[in-house]
């Protein structure tokens, strides 16, 4: 029973079900809405409610960054695997518009970028791939960009 319990847990599915009821994205309203079965994509979305709106009555910028937060270190560390160290390293957001209704952001991980991410890490070095993610009204006007920057490192063997 618990083998299949963590199996779940680490499952796409297990995993995007864990996020929705954590707490940060519990209280900001996100919604993790689709994670791909191989882990090279996922989306989420936040609708504008009461508890997650600023002093103007839209979107909170707080709000509109956590929905983006911890995607692309996820689906980074379950493509490349348990050899590899994944951090967010940085991250910054512009307002393009204030952000009202629903909005929403995708996230992708390319077999391109993941080959790139090895060769950069092959020789133990540390590399700092970047991302940016747009965050989208419901008209798909853009409401913010995010600029993440990861941390990753192949591990080192324990025999060194």
């Amino acid at each position: 029973m618990m083998s299949r319990l963590r199996k779940w847990i680490s499952s796409p599915d297990g995993i995007r079900k864990i996020i929705n009821v954590y707490g940060p994205y519990l209280g900001a309203g996100v919604k993790v809405t689709h994670i791909a079965p191989d882990y090279r994509s996922a989306s989420v979305e936040m609708t504008l409610r009461w508890y997650n709106t600023n002093y103007v009555g839209t979107h909170f910028g707080g709000s509109l960054y956590s929905m983006v937060d911890p995607m692309y270190m996820l689906l980074l560390m379950n493509r490349l695997g348990k050899d590899y160290i994944v951090w967010d390293k940085s991250a910054s957001i512009e307002f393009i518009k204030p952000g009202s209704g629903r909005v929403s952001a995708h996230f992708e991980v390319t077999d391109e970028r993941l080959e790139e991410i090895r060769a950069a890490t092959a020789g133990g070095d540390k590399y700092l791939p970047a991302w940016d993610v747009d965050i989208v009204n419901d008209k798909g006007e853009l409401v913010a960009r995010v600029n993440k920057v990861l941390y990753v490192r192949r591990k080192r063997d324990k025999g060194r």
